[in-house]
């Protein structure tokens, strides 16, 4: 993926949030009036771990376990022309980079 872009010209600022995690504010800027649950791995085992139920869990319940378990978070995310992509959606990729 990542030289997929760079190929395309496409300069990476790229952050190990495992390293750098997000804060409340970050998560909910970047993930803006989406729901939350677009950006949540559901298939982590740190989530099948848990046990829970995802369709009782709030976009702010998720909110906060993304941000105490940073691989709860989907990832790649990419975030280029005013969107937000997550995964490797190559549909979606070169909507955004042609």
């Amino acid at each position: 993926m990542k030289a997929e872009l760079s190929q395309k010209g496409v300069e990476l600022d790229e952050r190990d949030f495992f390293q750098d995690g997000f804060t409340e504010d970050e998560l909910r800027a970047l993930i803006g009036d989406r729901s939350v649950s677009g950006y949540f791995s559901y298939n982590s085992p740190s989530f099948r771990k848990m046990g829970l139920d995802r369709d009782e869990l709030s976009d702010g319940q998720l909110l906060k376990m993304m941000i105490q378990e940073p691989r709860l978070v989907r990832r790649p995310l990419i975030q280029a022309e005013g969107e937000l992509l997550v995964g490797t959606d190559k549909k979606a990729m070169a909507g955004v980079f042609g």
